[in-house]
């Protein structure tokens, strides 16, 4: 995979005047994986890391570009009828939105229409001034987030690469590995601190250090403050992913971990039947909704009765008994319920039989996403879901999600998303220019691993083979049940991981063909590397 050199091996390190209780095996174990997931998943990851900065500063420019048409002015507010009739006036429809978001004090109202020329999860909102009923902008509005077109964009970039669902999969291996590779840098941190007994200087950049040694010393330390986060976001991260995401709504339902729904089928509600549902967009009509909000671009259930509209909104069809005022009803119906965040989201009936639904949005602490189905005759409160009622471990996953996206905590949590990707980029970055300063420059030719061939060497020589000779049988029996386990449940983590080890066995096989060396020997070109 790399050039290897051929001038002899470093002279051996000078024994230790204090009793090392260092893993040589872990230590070789860790920088293996550590060293060739990073070099191949780097790329991926920094890719992800330097949208996903952006993606959790967007918001704040979105509230700059799109001031005109999030900014209300001040006074009473009219009827949602009255807001929804002037955003059909400037539309010139008579249709009725997919939903509506009445405005908060000082934010416009979004009437949310759908429109067969936008994507999925997109409508068409138009804002209107709750105070005077005058339209102020139309915009396409994004997922249960609402983003607009710079978060959008912004976001389907981290997600996809704006590739579709192919684009997927380069999120999801990212994902899959940087808590892998965060935990093998862990553990030749802690290893290091074993032998050296220093771990308060190893916490701070070494001002002494020069070359690749102050890089190394600059990469650690970053990598100690940062790794939470980077556990974190890998660990959620990985819930909307395409395949691991469905294995994790699969474990969820299966032990019962779901989130809590409301029904709107008028002949059946009942009140609190679970389903996964942090990662649904729009989901049923006539079915079970999911309680809280979602988040955009997330795996979810597609409508199962065929109500489903354009861009991801459902449409309320004839004889729904959905009406403009009907909004004004419903809402009225969950305030006097206990639904009291400023941020709620009114959608109408689809069909006969199928109530309303509204629906707290407010995803910032403490989390408000309660939501009730509506009677569109009686405007009776058919069935509730409270966020006080959802299983613990459904909290910490709207919990976990919503700080992932960067709204749990608003500015502050932005900000700290924002620090934590771009350190993650920046130690990329780092170790690549430590990989490219570890090469020999002891002569002007080496010889390439597994060809002979004498070329340049533009970077350092990987770690040394043969790292399992020494772990204990044990240990590889046992991990190779954690490796396969962990590999069904994030299949992209399995499958890079056996092309790593088909590519670095063939590797392998050609040095030792090249050499003539037995498959358990090692020459003098593949000495033990440090980190």
């Amino acid at each position: 995979m790399t050039a290897t050199s051929v001038h002899a091996p470093p002279p051996p390190p000078a024994p230790s005047s204090t009793p090392s209780t260092a893993k040589p095996w872990l230590t070789a174990l860790a920088l293996r994986i550590h060293f060739y997931a990073a070099i191949f998943v780097g790329p991926f990851l920094l890719i992800a890391a330097l949208s996903g900065a952006d993606y959790a500063l967007t918001p704040q420019v979105e509230k700059f570009v799109y001031a005109d048409e999030l900014t209300a002015s001040q006074g009473p507010a009219v009827l949602l009828e009255q807001q929804i009739q002037a955003a059909q006036n400037h539309l010139g429809t008579n249709d009725l939105p997919a939903a509506v978001r009445p405005g908060s004090e000082g934010e416009t109202t979004r009437v949310m229409f759908a429109d067969p020329a936008l994507g999925e999860s997109e409508t068409r909102a138009i804002f209107v001034d709750p105070a005077t009923a005058q339209v102020t902008g139309d915009l396409t509005a994004y997922g249960t987030s609402g983003s607009l077109g710079v978060h959008t964009w912004v976001g389907q970039l981290h997600r996809n690469l704006h590739l579709g669902e192919v684009g997927r999969l380069y999120s999801e291996l990212a994902a899959s590995w940087l808590g892998v590779i965060a935990l093998a840098g862990l553990v030749l941190w802690v290893q290091r601190i074993r032998k050296t007994r220093k771990a308060r200087g190893s916490l701070y950049l070494d001002r002494q250090a020069t070359g690749r040694r102050k890089l190394l010393s600059l990469h650690s330390a970053a990598g100690i403050w940062l790794a939470l986060g980077f556990f974190f976001l890998s660990a959620t991260g990985l819930t909307w992913s395409a395949y691991a995401g469905a294995n994790v709504t699969e474990l969820r339902s299966a032990i019962g971990w779901s989130t809590p729904s409301i029904s709107t089928d008028l002949g059946t509600a009942t009140g609190g039947s679970p389903t996964a549902g942090e990662h649904a967009e729009h989901e049923g009509n006539g079915q079970d909704v999911v309680a809280g909000p979602t988040a955009e671009g997330e795996t979810g259930t597609a409508p199962a009765e065929g109500h489903e509209g354009h861009g991801g909104a459902a449409v309320p069809a004839a004889g729904s008994g959905a009406t403009a005022e009907g909004f004004d009803g419903a809402l009225g119906a969950a305030r006097d319920t206990g639904l009291t965040a400023g941020l709620i989201e009114v959608k109408p009936p689809v069909s006969d039989g199928v109530a309303w639904t509204v629906t707290e949005i407010d995803r910032s602490w403490p989390t408000q996403v309660d939501a009730v189905a509506v009677d569109p005759y009686s405007f009776a409160v058919i069935d509730k879901a409270s966020f006080d009622d959802y299983p613990f471990a459904a909290k910490l996953a709207r919990w976990g999600i919503d700080a992932h996206m960067g709204v749990l905590f608003g500015l502050a949590n932005q900000v700290v998303l924002a620090v934590i990707a771009i350190g993650l980029a920046a130690m990329i970055v780092w170790g690549y220019l430590m990989w490219i300063r570890r090469r020999p420059t002891r002569a002007n030719t080496r010889t390439t691993a597994g060809t002979g061939a004498g070329t340049t060497a533009y970077v350092g020589r990987p770690p040394r083979r043969g790292v399992l000779d020494a772990v204990p049988l044990w240990i590889i029996a046992v991990g190779t049940v954690i490796v396969f386990l962990v590999g069904f449940f994030a299949p992209l983590l399995g499958i890079s991981l056996l092309a790593f080890l088909a590519v670095d066995a063939l590797i392998g096989h050609r040095q030792r063909k090249h050499r003539g060396t037995a498959p358990g020997e090692r020459s003098h070109q593949e000495q033990p590397t440090t980190a």
